[in-house]
C-alpha cells in the first residue's frame, strides 16, 4: 500500500510539472484569453498536485 501511495504522489507531481511547463510557455495574450494571469500559474498547477 505504501508503494501505491508513493507512486500516486510521483504521478501527481509529474502532472504538476507538466501543467506548469505548459502554462509558462503561453504568452500573456493567450493567458488573458483563458482568464489566467501569469502569477496564478503556480496556484493552478498545484491544484493537481494536492
Amino acid at each position: 500500500m505504501y508503494l501505491i501511495h508513493i507512486l500516486s504522489k510521483i504521478r501527481a507531481h509529474q502532472r504538476y510539472r507538466r501543467t506548469l511547463r505548459t502554462f509558462t510557455q503561453l504568452n500573456n495574450h493567450l493567458l488573458e484569453d483563458v482568464g489566467i494571469s501569469r502569477n496564478e500559474i503556480d496556484v493552478i498547477a498545484r491544484r493537481q498536485y494536492d
